[in-house]
């Protein structure tokens, strides 16, 4: 089969790569109808984050399944099926928790010795405790499937950063990064019943989204400018809740900074060039709490799946490019040089 492939910065290649097949009794083989390219890819592809040369990469995919191990009780052959971004086996105790991606046995998609999602076909352990069931008709609703893709990451990253940012009916959020995540946090603070949502970005299209999702409020400064009109919109106050999706200093400074006292910040920005830029100090004498980490996916898409089922929400309305497979590294380039805000790989 044909799968993408990292190289080293820049270097993204379609190679030719064994077939996966079924390793342990627990495993499926699931055949790639969608897969995108997320904006944490691109920390590999600009050289920050380490990947060694010839890895595979992508997490994110929806499918249909190809074979099942002999202990997989949970799924059949022909099955429409989603994946989070994380593989978990779904019994142990931080699985029953719900945080899935604490698994001991679990793994990131595009680990050495594992399969990515922009790949034709990938082998997934633990199936039952992995992959969700969806409607197998949704599997030839175009106009579906983008939505459906997002549950496998970004929609359930930006539900991350608002439930850990304890947003709620009424409540003034603000949303610290205008990517495919932070968008997707405007949808999920607007689901939960915020009554203001100030969108911080710079971008025409991606602001456009924002409120299309829900925002009340663009602001489109950075740093002390951005912490400024934030608090001049609440009255000097600052938000209830902030939600964190870029994991820079700055972005994680101004999060803290907008934030009221008594307030959270749901953090969900991949951390990288540099540290976490967390002021103690600040937050304790203004009791601001902070949250987050890596979103636990699995636990999370049964309860925002029936939403995008009946359209009451539509995230995939952050895909604005669609690719076939050969398409993928250009893909990249794309969202490198932000000509693209989210790719999507349909197969």
């Amino acid at each position: 089969m044909r799968a993408t492939v990292i190289h080293g910065p820049h270097d993204i290649r379609i190679e030719e790569v064994p077939d996966p097949e079924i390793r342990e009794a627990t495993d499926a083989v699931v055949r790639v109808v969608n897969a995108c390219i997320c904006g944490s890819d691109l920390w590999a592809y600009r050289g920050v984050a380490a990947r060694v040369a010839g890895q595979r990469i992508g997490h994110e995919f929806l499918g249909i399944v190809e074979e099942v191990g002999s202990e997989v009780a949970g799924f059949a052959r022909g099955d429409f099926v989603v994946a989070p971004f994380v593989w978990s086996d779904g019994t142990c105790a931080y699985c029953l928790d719900g945080l899935h991606t604490s698994c001991p046995q679990g793994g990131f998609w595009g680990e050495v010795g594992s399969d990515g999602g922009q790949s034709e076909a990938v082998r997934v352990p633990f199936a039952d405790g992995t992959l969700v069931k969806l409607p197998k008709e949704t599997a030839g609703e175009e106009k579906l499937l983008p939505s459906l893709l997002a549950l496998s990451d970004v929609m359930s990253t930006g539900h991350h950063a608002a439930v850990t940012a304890g947003v709620r009916p009424g409540a003034t959020v603000a949303v610290v990064g205008d990517g495919a995540v932070g968008l997707c946090g405007v949808l999920a603070a607007h689901r939960l019943g915020a009554g203001r949502i100030i969108a911080l970005g710079r971008h025409g299209q991606r602001t456009a989204i924002a409120r299309t999702f829900g925002a009340t409020d663009v602001v489109a400064e950075r740093g002390e400018a951005a912490v400024e009109a934030v608090r001049e919109l609440t009255g000097g106050q600052g938000a209830h809740a902030v939600l964190e999706a870029v994991g820079t200093e700055e972005s994680m400074r101004t999060a803290i900074s907008i934030a009221r006292d008594g307030g959270a910040v749901g953090y969900v920005g991949v951390p990288h060039g540099g540290s976490a830029g967390v002021d103690i100090s600040q937050m304790f004498n203004r009791n601001v709490t902070l949250a987050g980490g890596v979103a636990p996916a699995r636990a999370y898409i049964p309860e925002l799946l029936p939403d995008v089922l009946s359209g009451a929400i539509e995230p995939g309305l952050v895909f604005d490019s669609t690719v076939g497979l050969d398409g993928v590294p250009d893909g990249y380039r794309a969202m490198h040089e932000r000509e693209a805000l989210k790719v999507r790989i349909a197969f």
